[in-house]
């Protein structure tokens, strides 16, 4: 049986991969997996670049960097599979989440959190926040919610990189003032005293890509059948995952040692979309906090990696160069997606790119298979995204 070894972090949407083991959907499949945790993301890239491990759970930013060569020399990545949507939230300390009172929308909490922002930049101790790593969702998501309400992310406050599970004890020894971060870690720094969730990226941007598969390209061309094998397992687990009556085992699995290693409240939380913001409070129902495979969700849109890319533009990570979009696109393979479920009962969208941010409300979209609701995926500003207007995107955004 061919043997796939997957690096992962301890993170809830690290869960198809490790269901698809656990379950035996891969082995159905006549495949095998072994999972490879590892504390950081730079961990699990360099092991995939240097062929320790086959594939990878990783930041779709950062398999786009990775390919375009964009921190170091460049290793052709290729990302048939996302393995969820959204995911992640802004977690701050109790202290300043108390200056900004009961402010909970996702606009009134930024406005008042820039304030604050620029007053402690004022006073000569900017604010520090974390992301996990510089090409991370997280750290675009979080400078594209400062800049929309008033806040510069490279003048008005610090931005450094802490790794998943060390987010609480970097919160409580004072060493930063806030996060951007996935789950369950947002909801262990709650549990703990140590910060509040001030808003979630699925408020910034409703259905905002995040985390997928990853493989070298050489690897791919090696093994194609075998890849698509392993992706039909994946989607067989992203099946189980949306059954209310399996969330309780799958947050019991996840919450192992060798895995999450975390209460298995939190994570079933998390993936039941309700989530304790303030220490003692009740749960919180959270709209698509998480959306791990319905609506296409592991469908690899060429468009949102191509939106990434101009967030690399607009911060200085990436060239202003048009060809970089189309380099960013091919990164994300739906081709591969659609080979790999001919005869499953996924819906395969007909389309590789859409208009992202225009949909307001659920609608119907064309489709190879099956029948396509895609929901809404608004910017809480307004935003819009047409990946055939990159350029005039950043103009917009003021570049």
């Amino acid at each position: 049986m061919t043997q796939f070894r997957i690096g992962f972090l301890p993170l809830v949407d690290a869960a198809l991969p490790i269901i698809a083991h656990e379950m035996g959907l891969a082995q159905q499949q006549g495949v095998g997996i072994t999972l490879v945790r590892d504390p950081s993301w730079a961990t699990v890239r360099d092991r995939l670049i240097y062929g320790q491990t086959d594939a990878a759970h990783m930041l779709a930013p950062l398999a786009i960097a990775t390919s375009l060569g964009l921190d170091r020399p460049a290793v052709p990545m290729v990302a048939p599979f996302m393995l969820g949507l959204n995911g992640n939230g802004i977690t701050i300390t109790p202290a300043i989440a108390a200056q900004i009172a009961d402010e909970t929308g996702v606009t009134e909490a930024g406005l008042a959190f820039a304030a604050i922002a620029r007053q402690r930049r004022d006073a000569g101790k900017k604010l520090r926040l974390a992301v996990v790593h510089r090409f991370s969702s997280h750290n675009y998501m979080l400078r594209y919610w400062l800049a929309a309400s008033g806040c510069n992310p490279d003048r008005d406050v610090e931005i450094v990189t802490v790794p998943p599970p060390f987010v609480t004890e970097s919160l409580l020894a004072g060493e930063i003032d806030g996060s951007c971060v996935g789950e369950p870690w947002n909801s262990v720094a709650v549990e703990r005293g140590a910060g509040v969730i001030i808003t979630t990226t699925s408020q910034i941007w409703s259905r905002g890509v995040e985390k997928l598969l990853a493989f070298r390209q050489s690897l791919v061309e090696e093994r194609r059948e075998e890849v698509e094998a392993l992706l039909r397992a994946l989607h067989e687990a992203g099946k189980l995952i949306e059954q209310p009556d399996r969330i309780a085992d799958i947050a019991s699995l996840l919450a192992r040692s060798e895995y999450v290693d975390q209460p298995e409240e939190l994570i079933a939380r998390a993936l039941s979309n309700r989530l304790v913001r303030r220490r003692d409070e009740a749960p919180q129902k959270m709209n698509d906090y998480l959306v791990v495979h319905r609506e296409a969700a592991n469908f690899p849109w060429r468009s949102q990696a191509m939106w990434l890319y101009s967030q690399m533009i607009r911060w200085g990570h990436a060239p202003l160069d048009e060809a970089g979009f189309a380099a960013a696109a091919q990164v994300f393979r739906p081709d591969i997606y659609r080979a790999a479920m001919v005869g499953t009962d996924a819906v395969i969208p007909a389309a590789s790119t859409k208009v992202e941010g225009a949909i307001e409300h659920p609608i119907g979209a064309g489709s190879v298979t099956g029948r396509l609701i895609l929901g809404p995926d608004r910017f809480f500003d307004g935003m819009i995204f047409d990946p055939d207007e990159p350029l005039e995107y950043l103009r917009r955004t003021g570049m």
